[in-house]
């Protein structure tokens, strides 16, 4: 799974030509730290239709700011350059699957 920042995130998730899911995450977090291993076997799984990312909000406050992110951990996908989904707290694989199912 890649890590994006401030400095990389239009290039990594604005520019990217299939839907993008960031997880908006914190070292401090536990429920985040709990989705690491949900999001790395979707990452495996759905790699060709979908791609998966995490962003430290803590290092990367202009792009936490810019999409108003508040509570941790915040799921939001971006197709075509534009958030189309925002899904906060963590959650089992089926569901997070079952909640992207129509954006993929």
């Amino acid at each position: 799974m890649t890590e994006v920042t401030d400095a990389d995130f239009e290039t990594e998730v604005i520019g990217a030509d299939i839907p993008v899911l960031v997880e908006f995450t914190a070292d401090w977090c536990p429920p985040c730290r709990q989705m690491g291993p949900v999001l790395t076997a979707l990452a495996a799984e759905e790699g060709e239709r979908l791609k998966v990312v995490q962003l430290d909000v803590d290092t990367n406050p202009t792009t936490t700011n810019a999409y108003q992110v508040l509570s941790m951990p915040t799921f939001m996908v971006f197709r075509a350059g534009e958030p189309v989904k925002a899904m906060v707290g963590a959650r089992p694989k089926r569901r997070l699957l079952e909640e992207l199912s129509d954006v993929l």
